[in-house]
């Protein structure tokens, strides 16, 4: 019997891509991920995405989510508000532990074997790194993005203070700060 997880919850919307990625199957993994986390729409600039050779993706994402295929940075078209956020291990990057997504955002990933062009980290709102002492894998990275996004923007119980899980249940609350049910004591 198979379960079906609920999407997850969040507001806004987010997209992530990569420049000149080069491996179709690392496409189509961040690709698989991106459809399972919930994004909006996936894409590339300065790469080809076949979706036959994306054997990664056995999730389909690219029948289920829009793929823009932008040949370099002066076609990318993001939705009015979108804040463009480099996923990239630079020195003046903020560490993703302390960065706080923009409700809209589209991330993007440098290639598999270099960094984000000049040009490209020129246009980002904002260069995040992810604290890892040398660089991972593209597909990777941008699970674990995504991961993080979730969990900030998402609608969770908090983390207990010893280990294991919350003890108490969510009350329904609006966007922000997560309010839980009983006396706060903890």
């Amino acid at each position: 019997m198979t379960v079906r997880m609920p999407q997850p919850a969040t507001r806004g919307y987010f997209a992530i891509g990569a420049e000149r990625i080069s491996k179709s199957l690392n496409l189509g993994n961040m690709m698989r991920s991106a459809h399972g986390f919930g994004a909006s729409f996936t894409f590339t600039v300065g790469a080809t995405y076949r979706a036959a050779e994306a054997s990664a993706d056995t999730s389909k994402g690219q029948l289920h989510l829009p793929h823009y295929n932008w040949a370099g940075i002066d076609e990318m078209a993001l939705p009015h508000g979108c804040k463009l956020v480099g996923i990239e291990l630079v020195d003046e990057a903020i560490d993703l532990p302390s960065f706080r997504h923009p409700l809209r955002a589209a991330y993007v990933l440098g290639p598999e074997r270099g960094v984000l062009s000049e040009a490209l980290l020129a246009r980002c709102d904002y260069v995040v790194k992810i604290p890892t002492s040398f660089c991972i894998n593209v597909a990777m990275a941008g699970a674990i993005v995504m991961y993080d996004r979730v969990r900030t923007l998402g609608r969770f119980a908090p983390r207990p203070i010893s280990e294991g899980g919350p003890t108490e249940a969510m009350e329904p609350h609006t966007y922000g700060e997560p309010v839980s049910s009983g006396s706060g004591k903890g």
